[in-house]
């Protein structure tokens, strides 16, 4: 039979990690919200006359990059 301390330490362990879970998926989701930030901006100013295609291109790869590896829904 596990004695309480055995028990308290099991559910400290899971509320750790618990939180790295959602610390991990809140960085992911800022590295995507960053990516699709810096599309916005390379595509701004290609259409004012600043940037390039190719800055554009870039852009693009990375935000894909960061879909392929993570999925789409932490694009929110």
């Amino acid at each position: 039979m596990p004695s309480f301390f055995d028990r308290a330490k099991e559910q400290a362990q899971g509320a750790i990690k618990q939180g790295k879970d959602k610390f991990d998926e809140v960085q992911t989701q800022r590295a995507g919200n960053d990516a699709l930030r810096k599309l916005g901006a390379a595509y701004y100013r290609k259409e004012r006359g600043n940037g390039s295609d190719a800055e554009v291109k870039r852009a693009l790869d990375a935000v894909a990059s960061h879909v392929r590896e993570h999925g789409d829904d932490l694009l929110k």
